[in-house]
Order: C-alpha cells, then sequence, then structure tokens
C-alpha cells in the first residue's frame, strides 16, 4: 500500500510515493526543473497561475511514475502541501477567474489595516489572532474593490491546496487550518469570523465545504485518474498549508516544539497550546493541523461526520487524532526574503551552481570582512509590521570584497533575519531549546547553519524529511492507515545535531547587522 504526496510550492511541485508499511520513500520527483516564475505586474505584486500549477503537478506525478519504482495502482491515498496564504478564485464552472495572489505580494496591506481599524485591534487579535494585514481575506478585499466584474463572478475562494484537490477531486473543500492562515477564522466562536465578514462584505457562501485536515476531502474522478495513471476513487485525506505540514514532517505537535525552513521564504514554526498572538501581528497564529475546533470549549455548532456547511464549524468527531490535539496553535515567524536572496545572488553573479556557492562562501571568515547583507527584497516583511525596505547591500569596499563575501554575507544576512524574528517570538513566550529542519534548501549549507546556530544561539536537529513525504505521511494518518501520529513517525531519526560554538562571535555581528537594520525602519 502506497501514499503520494504533493507539495505545492513558489519554486516547483514535488511529490513522493511512500511506503505505508515502513514509512519509506521509494520515489521523489520534481517538477519543473528550473524554479518557476513569479509574475510581477507592479512593484510590490507577485502572482502565479493556478492552472500552470496543476500541470506541473500532472507533470510531477507521471515523472515519479516513469521511474518504474512502484506499481501506481497500489497507491491509497493523497495528500496536499502548499505554499500559504494565496487566493484563488474560481466560477460556477469551477473555472479560474485570475491568477493567484501568492503568499508574498504586498498589494492588499491597506486593506488589511484598513479591517485592523475598523474591527478594532484588540478585538482582531483576541479573536483572529493577528491582523488581517495581507492575508487572504485581504487580497480578496482587493480584488472587490479594484476588480469588481471578476468579484461578482466568484462561486468559490480557496486556498492554493484547495484548489489542486478541486482538480483531482471535482469538490471544493477547505479546513479550518487553511481558514485561520486566511484571515477567516474566529478562535473564540469557532467559526467563520463575522467581523471579518461583514467588515468586508463578503458573501459566506464563497467558502467551501469546512473539513478536519485529516479527512476525505473528496475522491479522484475517472478521468483525472486516466490521465495520472491512477485507480479512480483514491481519496485525498490531508490538507495544509506548506508550514503546518513542515512541522508534521518532522513530528512538531506539542507545545513547545519547534520546526524550521529555509526555502524562498524563511520560517520558524513553534505550537503552543494557547490562544497568543503578537500585539503587533509580527509572528502570527494559525491553527495547526491538530487543532480540533471545538474541542475546547470552543462554541461552535457541530456538525455531522466531521464537515460542516459554509459558515458552520467542525466538529472533533470523527477527527483522526495526531498528538493531544484540541487547542494546538502553530506561531509562525515568516521572513519572506531568504532563500530568494540567496538565488538572487546566484542567478546573478553565481555559477549556478549552489554547491560552488556554498564552497565559496566557506572560504570567508565569519563577518564577510565588514560586508553586510539585508535580504528583505520580497515583498511587505510581517517583523517589520508589513513594512517594504528592499534587499540592501551595505558597505562593499570595491578594493576587498569579492563575488565570495557576497555569497556569505547573504546567508549571513538570512541568519540574522532569523534571529530578528526569534527574538519576537521570545518576547511571546516561545523559547526553543531545540530546532528541527529538514536537511533540505539553505540547511544544505554548512555556512548557513553555522550563522543560523551560532546568531540564535540555539541547536539544530536536521532529519531526512521534506513537505512531499510530510504530505503521504499527512494522507495516511487521514485515511486511517496509520493509527496515530506516532506510528506514522516511528522511523523519524535525526540525521545530525549542530550546536552554537563557544567563543564565537556572532552575537556580536549580529549586533552590528542589527543596527545597520534599524536606519531602514
Amino acid at each position: 500500500m502506497l501514499l503520494l504526496g504533493i507539495d505545492l510550492g513558489t519554486s516547483s511541485i514535488k511529490v513522493s510515493i511512500v511506503d505505508a508499511t515502513t514509512a519509506n520513500v521509494l520515489v521523489s520527483a520534481t517538477f519543473p526543473a528550473a524554479e518557476v516564475p513569479i509574475t510581477v505586474r507592479r512593484a510590490g505584486w507577485a502572482e502565479q497561475s493556478p492552472e500552470l500549477w496543476w500541470e506541473n503537478v500532472r507533470q510531477a506525478v507521471l515523472k515519479a511514475h516513469s521511474s518504474g519504482g512502484y506499481d501506481p495502482k497500489d497507491i491509497a491515498a493523497i495528500g496536499i502541501a502548499y505554499q500559504m496564504h494565496g487566493l484563488v478564485v474560481v466560477d460556477k464552472e469551477r473555472r479560474v477567474l485570475r491568477d493567484s495572489i501568492i503568499w508574498c505580494d504586498s498589494r492588499a496591506v491597506s486593506y488589511g489595516e484598513q479591517a485592523f481599524e475598523g474591527i478594532g485591534e484588540g478585538r482582531c487579535l483576541e479573536r483572529l489572532l493577528n491582523s488581517p494585514g495581507n492575508f487572504t481575506a485581504a487580497k480578496l478585499a482587493w480584488v472587490k474593490d479594484k476588480e469588481p466584474a471578476i468579484y461578482e463572478r466568484i462561486f468559490r475562494v480557496m486556498l492554493p491546496g484547495d484548489y489542486i484537490s478541486m482538480r483531482l477531486t471535482g469538490e471544493e473543500t477547505t479546513t479550518v487550518s487553511a481558514l485561520s492562515e486566511g484571515i477567516w477564522w474566529d478562535f473564540v466562536t469557532d467559526g467563520l469570523s463575522e467581523d471579518v465578514f461583514s467588515f468586508f462584505g463578503f458573501d459566506r457562501v464563497m467558502i467551501p465545504v469546512v473539513k478536519p485536515v485529516f479527512a476525505t476531502h473528496g475522491f479522484v474522478r475517472a478521468d483525472v485518474a486516466g490521465a495520472l495513471g491512477l485507480k479512480p476513487g483514491i481519496p485525498v485525506t490531508y490538507k495544509a498549508g506548506d508550514q503546518p505540514n513542515n512541522a508534521l514532517s518532522l513530528n512538531v505537535m506539542e507545545p513547545g516544539e519547534v520546526a524550521a525552513t529555509a526555502g524562498t521564504s524563511g520560517v520558524i514554526y513553534g505550537v503552543s497550546d494557547r490562544l497568543g498572538y503578537d500585539k503587533g501581528s509580527r509572528v502570527n497564529s494559525f491553527a495547526h493541523v491538530n487543532y480540533i475546533a471545538g474541542g475546547a470549549g470552543g462554541g461552535g455548532s457541530a456538525a455531522g461526520g466531521g464537515g460542516s456547511v459554509p459558515g458552520g464549524s467542525v466538529s472533533a468527531a470523527g477527527v483522526r487524532q495526531i498528538g493531544a490535539g484540541v487547542r494546538r496553535i502553530g506561531v509562525l515567524l515568516c521572513i519572506n526574503g531568504a532563500g530568494i536572496m540567496n538565488r538572487w545572488v546566484r542567478d546573478l553573479i553565481g555559477s549556478g551552481d549552489y554547491a560552488a556557492l556554498n564552497a565559496a562562501a566557506a572560504a570567508i571568515g565569519p563577518g564577510s570582512a565588514g560586508l553586510t547583507v539585508l535580504p528583505f527584497g520580497n515583498g511587505a516583511e510581517r517583523i517589520f509590521r508589513n513594512s517594504i525596505i528592499g534587499a540592501q547591500l551595505l558597505d562593499i569596499d570595491l578594493n576587498l570584497h569579492g563575488p565570495a563575501h557576497v555569497y556569505r554575507a547573504s546567508q549571513e544576512g538570512i541568519a540574522f533575519a532569523f534571529r530578528y524574528g526569534l527574538d519576537i517570538m521570545r518576547e511571546n513566550g516561545m523559547s526553543p531549546s531545540v530546532i528541527r529542519a529538514g536537511k533540505a534548501n539553505m540547511f544544505l549549507s554548512p555556512v548557513f547553519r553555522e550563522a543560523f546556530v551560532n546568531a540564535t544561539g540555539v541547536p539544530v536537529e536536521l532529519y531526512n524529511s521534506d513537505g512531499s513525504v510530510g504530505a503521504a505521511l499527512g494522507a495516511g494518518i487521514g485515511a486511517g492507515i496509520f493509527p496515530d501520529g506516532k506510528a506514522a513517525f516511528a522511523g523519524l531519526k535525526p540525521l545530525e545535531w549542530i550546536e552554537p560554538a563557544r567563543g564565537s562571535n556572532y552575537e556580536e555581528l549580529y549586533l552590528r547587522w542589527k543596527e545597520k537594520l534599524s536606519k531602514f525602519l
């Protein structure tokens, strides 16, 4: 029995086929080989085509099949992880009405700020756990205001993973976790936010049926199965945003456990058991994958079968638990400008090979001979209260600094950005003793790992794990193939333990970096 995990990233689609008996990965495939571009029609905008996502999913699945390493007919369940906060809108024929406004798009900041003020800052933070900021609801408000002809045709509003699930099954569903990341969810009533819908004038019927994360979200249609070489009727049994899913893949489920990723964006994601928030909404709180609506005195009306009609709440009945569940909140620090900064440097002055770039950076000492990089060139940054400060290269010495200095300074700057955000998390009671991460993306770089652990002062455990594998295992939990999360992650073992070095000067280097940053805030 096999599990298919789909990871819808910003740069590409990755799929993995996992043996449900052993939890071993049989095949992984990524498509396309080149990173998918972000469409930038104006400064601060960022869009991608949902139809292109679907085509890339199709190609990635067929590429995995072509390996010959398994029988596609043995796939028993599908899980989906996806880039968070994107807006996908479709009409009654399920046709996409416009390109997705994705996570790093900044156009809707003012709409979120108006809602924050209009609803009331205290009420937003207490009930939504966040400012509406630049999240999905605010993006829909922009469409309503600027593209009314499109808005009038909207039948369903979805997150990116909801769209891929719909293409597979023909059914539209969403989850509390997805709604919370879009700032649609009221954690006091455990239902759709009356405040948000009323302030923006949205129609609640645009929201798909709400189901638990670990649940059946539909069955693969016969025509889709034929095109993908799958059996008709395979259930989609798990959907989660990429950061909650990354935490799942690292078995970060319980309060105090913390995960990190350093892909296009950089994220530290910790689990809490309280409905907390940052007063400045600089870090954000969302329902984790094992959050159970109404499970801790939440007040929403239960719906039979673990799902609901739009606007209702999700019952705890029928929910497959992983860990203790109930009130599990994911506290998310996001840095938009992380790996994308490293990629920009590689493409601009590098050889195109990350391994060569990392080796060159390692030949330069800590501090990059005084060169400083602020990696914040990918839209509005939440840690700066949605300000856009742009990426900066500072204190360039034309007689001293070469490409290798820029490589190292970029990776150090990204690590220092993590430290800056982690200090905000510490202000809010999240002080990790260890951070788990997959050995992937920037964590493949020894320079970045060195800078990260020494700047944050927190050891890192590295695992052989990624989003597509997490999505596959999530599917196994949702389908009941694994009795619980413990069984799904029984084979998860750390590859490497990295501790801060004694006598490191990274604290001093970080404080210098922070002082330079302060001039742009």
